[in-house]
């Protein structure tokens, strides 16, 4: 019976995937894969800061929609320098561009290279390593991961691209994803209850700060260079500031999910292993458990919030040197947006874990 509602499961997954890869398969009309068959010609050049990159022409052969097996050429080499320039090997795919140019001829030139194949060998090592270690609640928890993912890309992102509030929309957004987190991987019974309960109580504490700072530091959500290319987007006008906040929930939920679930379950192998303790003494001891895993989480969030802002700490040390001051670096937008998404975080993440031990400790019941 078990094999069969694996195998039930399995299909349904299968299921979601498919429209979701339909989804990220669709392109426009107007981009094109190809291959590289042969390297033409190349210049090596060097930038004013001494660092050398190579610029080429090469002999492209699409490999798919309309002109496959069409032969184009594409001119990589001038006088325009490129810090990020990639550098192709025959046999490399890549994506193809066209434009029409003032004499209405086709133009191609490379968007990108191809790394779907790569991405798809390491989500395969990343689903094997899940389904080794996890076993069927890894498994239940790759469905509860994918169908998040779907709500992300087929409501919460459509919503706000229509013009709805960011912040309802990421708010209600997030109930979802968390409700199928949550039940699909611990199933509906008390100790999910408790750990929505518990979510939900962090979450407003979470949102309220993040309402407060955002406000406070007049965060506009126009730091980072994506939000250029949605400023004018041809569809409606956006709400940076709420596109802001809902990165802020939406962020927050992974770390509070994984804080609160794992308190909810040392509450009850403590009262399995001990069923005669108070409720106070399963609290303390619970509690004790929850501040080592909270110093490690908060330290992991910094760390990959860190992570991701590398480039602007390089920048920071980089404007030191040259007479700008701490204060006026973090003073930045960007900066400040990092900081207060951190420590945000961070404080929802420390209020997480009494809230879940307590409820914890106090609705589940004493085994006699």
């Amino acid at each position: 019976m078990k094999f069969i509602k694996k195998v039930l499961l399995l299909l349904f997954l299968s299921l979601i995937l498919i429209p979701i890869n339909y989804t990220l398969a669709s392109t426009d009309s107007n981009v094109y894969k190809a291959k590289v068959i042969e390297i033409i010609n190349e210049e090596a050049k060097i930038n004013e800061d001494g660092s050398s990159f190579v610029q080429q022409e090469l002999l492209l052969e699409i490999i798919d929609n309309d002109k496959k097996g069409e032969e184009v050429v594409y001119n990589g080499i001038s006088d325009i320098q490129v810090s990020n320039i990639d550098y192709y090997n025959k046999g490399d795919k890549v994506y193809l561009e066209s434009y029409t140019d003032i004499d209405n001829n086709e133009v191609f030139y490379i968007s990108g290279i191809i790394r779907s194949q790569a991405l798809l060998w390491l989500s395969l090592i990343f689903f094997i390593a899940v389904l080794i270690v996890g076993r069927f609640k890894g498994f239940k928890a790759l469905i509860s991961l994918v169908l998040s993912f779907f709500v992300i890309i087929k409501f919460i992102i459509p919503a706000i691209l229509n013009g709805y509030n960011p912040f309802f929309v990421s708010l209600f957004g997030s109930l979802a994803i968390l409700a199928l987190i949550i039940y699909i991987t611990e199933g509906f019974r008390k100790k999910s209850h408790i750990a929505m309960l518990s979510i939900l109580a962090t979450l407003f504490i979470t949102l309220v700060l993040s309402i407060i700072f955002i406000k406070l530091t007049r965060l506009t959500g126009l730091a980072q260079e994506e939000t250029i290319f949605l400023i004018n987007n041809g569809t409606v006008a956006l709400n940076f500031t709420g596109l802001l906040l809902a990165g802020f929930i939406i962020g927050s939920i992974g770390a509070l999910d994984d804080i609160v679930v794992g308190q909810i379950e040392s509450v009850e192998q403590i009262r399995e292993a001990n069923p005669s303790l108070s409720n106070k003494k399963v609290f303390n001891m619970s509690y004790k458990i929850g501040n080592t895993h909270l110093g490690a989480m908060i330290n992991t969030l910094f760390l990959t919030y860190t992570g991701a802002a590398l480039p602007l700490l390089m920048l920071f040390v980089i404007n030191s040197e040259s007479g700008i001051g701490f204060e006026n670096f973090v003073n930045l937008e960007v900066v400040s947006t990092e900081i207060v998404r951190t420590l945000v975080g961070s404080i929802g993440l420390i209020a997480s874990m009494p809230i879940a031990t307590f409820l914890a400790s106090y609705m589940t019941k004493r085994k006699s």
